[in-house]
């Protein structure tokens, strides 16, 4: 996993030499990780191949594994570490039969693996006579420095506390937001009176008051932090955190919505044979469901037009030879698109457990890479949460994206044999095709929606294919 990126420390001192454990890159966009569990202890033998840790990354919780053998001596990073960066050093192994407690450790300003970037510089502001500029943690002789999270400097700025009485709880002894928040809760029941906004009033002037402007009213640099156990005043903001995922699915859907021209079309379609064959297949017991008959028929359509069956690399176009469908799986993290392999060539049943055993991996963070990089085709449906019809946006380097709504009653006139009209329900179904206008053109777009029509209202085309 990682051994491109390990290398032996060369020691200065009578300390073991260790070998360098850093964070892996365990997914093409992966940028930082979170440690979510240690799976060996400090002492403990490693050999090649063993699994070290569990790391969560932008995509799933995926399991790093050993590329050396040896003892593992330190572990650096703690479980529950968050946002550690690529190739940081989170632990160090030692040959075996080496002392492991002696393992000498790295020196922090040569150490990548800092957790707590510097907070950005802040311009400096020409003094007020109005405001005072909240008061800068500047370091003092004789005080033991502390190490400030971005979020943890904020709040002792603009509250004007002093951290170098509280012991940090943080990872390798940072001073973390809840660490000030802690403070500043503290300071509230004590001294009440002294958390007023650091404004000092203008010196009354007995020559006349100058016409008010922007720059006589300056916005506080920093909007007020919510406190735990206290009523939240106005303008407070409770801070959540965003997960690896989260911050990705930001970044990609911000570079889809910018980078490629969404074109839509949508389109009804009957369900009333569809929903018969599937009443049928459950007197036999197979199970399968509405969504399962439409992973199918979109894979049939792909396979009549390959035309759709496209990416786009940044330069051109890339015809795919497999059909590889992404289904869209809501989990506690956010959304992720596992991938359901060489679809065109699966039948109703196999699709089905496909796609439930990838949904059940996706909720519980257990996808391993190869099953959600790439796929050729996303499919969303939202007609579980009653949903009628929607808009999705393109999944890149993909061109397509398949919305799905619900099945809804509607009346319609139709004529029989006779010629005579008569009101019939029937179960119709509305999907929206979001396609990148650089590949798959309206009308290439238009005769997709009418042959995936044709293919789901007479389920028996897709045992042609």
């Amino acid at each position: 996993m990682f051994g491109d990126s390990t290398t032996l420390l060369s020691s200065y001192s009578s300390g073991t030499p260790g070998i360098k454990i850093l964070m892996p890159a365990l997914s093409p966009t992966m940028e930082e990780g979170n440690i979510v569990k240690w799976l060996k202890k400090e002492g403990e033998t490693v050999n090649v191949g063993d699994a070290l840790c569990e790391i969560e990354t932008d995509k799933a919780v995926v399991t790093m594994e050993s590329s050396e053998e040896g003892t593992l001596a330190k572990i650096l990073v703690d479980e529950g570490s968050k946002n550690v960066r690529l190739g940081s050093l989170i632990g160090l192994l030692v040959e075996e039969g080496q002392d492991w407690k002696q393992v000498e450790i790295p020196a922090a300003d040569s150490d990548p693996s800092s957790l707590a970037p510097p907070p950005p510089a802040r311009p400096s502001a020409p003094a007020s006579p109005s405001v005072a500029a909240p008061p800068k943690l500047e370091p003092q002789p004789g005080k033991l420095q502390v190490r400030l999270s971005p979020a943890a400097r904020n709040i002792l700025e603009t509250h004007g506390l002093d951290p170098s009485n509280v012991t940090p709880t943080g990872p390798r002894g940072i001073f973390t937001k809840e660490d000030a928040l802690k403070l500043l809760q503290e300071k509230q029941k004590g001294k009440p009176t002294e958390l007023k906004p650091m404004v000092s009033p203008a010196p009354l002037q007995p020559a006349a008051v100058p016409s008010a402007s922007p720059a006589a009213y300056p916005r506080p640099a920093v909007p007020p932090v919510s406190t735990p156990g206290q009523p939240a005043a106005l303008g407070t903001f409770t801070e959540i955190p965003a997960s690896n995922i989260r911050r990705v699915i930001a970044k990609r859907l911000t570079e889809s919505k910018t980078t490629i021209p969404h074109a839509y079309a949508a389109a009804d379609c009957n369900i009333d044979a569809v929903l018969k064959l599937r009443k049928q297949l459950a007197k036999d017991d197979i199970k399968v469901s509405v969504n399962d008959f439409i992973i199918k028929a979109t894979a049939v359509t792909l396979k009549q037009m390959p035309d759709v069956n496209v990416t786009w690399d940044g330069e051109g176009c890339r015809q795919l030879q497999s059909i590889d469908i992404s289904i869209a799986v809501a989990t506690d993290r956010g959304l992720i698109t596992p991938i359901i392999k060489d679809v065109a060539a699966k039948g109703i049943q196999e699709i089905a457990a496909s796609a439930k055993a990838l949904a059940k991996k996706a909720r519980d963070g257990k996808l391993l890479p190869e099953e959600y990089q790439g796929g050729s085709f996303s499919i969303s449906n939202l007609g579980m949460f009653g949903i009628s019809g929607f808009t999705a946006v393109i999944n890149p380097p993909q061109a397509c994206i398949l919305a799905v709504g619900r099945a809804r009653p509607e009346l319609r006139i139709v004529e029989d044999e006779e010629g005579n009209e008569k009101l019939e329900q029937h179960q119709r179904m509305t999907v929206t095709l979001s396609s990148d206008g650089r590949v798959v053109d309206d009308e290439l777009a238009s005769k997709f929606l009418e042959t995936l029509k044709a293919n789901i209202e007479n389920p028996i085309r897709l045992a042609l294919c």
